[in-house]
């Protein structure tokens, strides 16, 4: 099972505001759902609750909660989860959708960085990644950065 972080941030690595994304990017979402599609998607609940389609369709979703959440697979626990997810030996890939703490734990087990760079500092922003810019560049190595436009980079990183 090969896990997948996936995310996309500002200059500041702001990632959210006020629950939500505090931009617009089709590119951006086509290549998400490019990418996602046909896997296993694990989320926080507060990613879950900002999502406008639930489930997102043709992506196997689990919420990770404190609380099991209905008409979705959940866990309480992300150990459990991991477990069970490694028993299905159909299941190759599995990408982390976020919020911040869901990151943060899965950044050791991570496989490959899916990183889109926003070169734009958004306002009022309330959600940031939470492993540094330089953190990430110690432990992985970029292989891949798309120029999209000026603003957007799609960038794949692997551990070193």
């Amino acid at each position: 099972m090969h896990i997948h972080l996936i995310w996309a941030q500002d200059a500041n690595a702001a990632i959210g505001k006020a629950g939500t994304l505090p931009w617009h990017y089709p590119e951006d979402l086509k290549n998400f759902k490019k990418l996602t599609i046909g896997n296993t998607i694990i989320m926080g609940r507060k990613t879950w609750d900002s999502l406008p389609i639930k489930p997102l369709p043709n992506r196997h979703n689990i919420v990770i909660s404190s609380k099991n959440q209905c008409n979705v697979d959940s866990y309480t626990s992300i150990d459990l989860c991991i477990q069970d997810l490694k028993k299905n030996k159909s299941i190759k890939d599995v990408f982390i959708i976020g919020g911040m703490s869901i990151y943060k734990y899965f950044y050791k087990y991570a496989q490959s960085l899916h990183i889109t760079f926003i070169d734009k500092v958004y306002s009022e922003t309330d959600t940031f990644f939470p492993i540094s810019l330089e953190q990430i560049k110690i432990d992985f190595q970029c292989t891949s950065n798309q120029k999209i436009s000026e603003e957007l980079s799609f960038t794949k990183w692997i551990p070193k």
